[in-house]
């Protein structure tokens, strides 16, 4: 688990042990996450006010927009830009509905859900019967019998050109993909790199503890610490996303992994799902977990 070389946050590389689980073959789908809300009358977190409790700061130095319902979509900046903050933007009316915002194009069936939460994610894994990952299931499930690299993968949804300003889409997609465009792992997964960083139920912090070698879970609330947001521990998101590129993020790897912080969602990161037992009517969920 992990990989040397690369980012530092990834080491130490250390052998670690996994119970048996299923694991859903691509990322949970609009479609899926649609028969949840219609069943349940589910409501998202990106589709409520904000609370002004989450700001570190009065409420009346809150601009107003913060406050409505939105989430945080990728924009591609005029101008070539070293920090993320020029790039992304918080959008009133973005959700997993519509994940460019009210004035783009409604939800795709095939497409990742985005846009979620991880409270939201959590309601959908007890209604499917399922749970978030551990970081280490992820991991183990996603390398399957790949060597490490660090090499941009032919076979995923990433960036080709110089992000963030010129997306050159040699691999046909701007932004998300279908689920499943791509020839599967060995494991008979798809999407495990590129296309959406997927959520972990693991508290992150940077670096693996060298000790922590079976079922490992990640540190606890007092351990985690994400330097991009050092109040709110954040979850780890894994496998890298349609937005990493040469020229800034090579995370398009398995043992790639990041902070995210878990009361909000983005356009580039969704979930996929593991069980501890196959789950007893598959087609009724649109499940096929291996």
């Amino acid at each position: 688990m992990g990989q040397e070389g690369i980012y530092s946050e990834e080491g130490p590389v250390r052998r670690t042990r996994v119970n048996g689980f299923w694991i859903d073959t691509t990322e949970v789908t609009n479609e899926r996450f649609a028969r949840f809300v219609e069943e349940t009358g589910y409501v998202t977190i990106a589709e409520k006010p904000v609370d002004p409790a989450l700001f570190d700061v009065p409420r009346s130095q809150i601009p107003a927009h913060m406050l409505s319902p939105g989430s945080a979509v990728f924009t591609p900046p005029s101008k070539a830009s070293s920090h993320y903050r020029d790039w992304w933007i918080y959008l009133p009316g973005a959700n997993w509905k519509k994940p460019f915002g009210p004035k783009g194009r409604d939800y795709s069936a095939n497409e990742p859900a985005v846009h979620l939460a991880y409270q939201d994610m959590e309601a959908f894994a007890k209604w499917a019967g399922g749970r978030i990952p551990t970081e280490a299931e992820w991991e183990y499930a996603a390398k399957a019998d790949a060597k490490p690299s660090r090499e941009q993968p032919a076979e995923a949804n990433s960036w080709q050109g110089v992000f963030p300003v010129a997306n050159e889409k040699i691999d046909g997609f701007e932004g998300i993909a279908p689920v499943g465009c791509y020839k599967p792992n060995s494991n008979g997964l798809y999407d495990t790199v590129g296309n959406v960083w997927e959520m972990t139920a693991d508290l992150y912090r940077a670096g693996h503890d060298p000790n922590d070698r079976d079922n490992p879970q990640g540190p606890s609330e007092t351990l985690a610490y994400d330097p991009v947001n050092p109040k709110f521990p954040s979850r780890v998101i894994k496998g890298g996303s349609y937005l990493c590129a040469p020229n800034y993020c090579q995370r398009y790897r398995p043992a790639s992994r990041s902070g995210r912080d878990p009361a909000m969602g983005a356009s580039n990161v969704g979930f996929r799902l593991v069980y501890d037992r196959r789950p007893a009517h598959p087609s009724a969920l649109g499940v096929d977990a291996h």
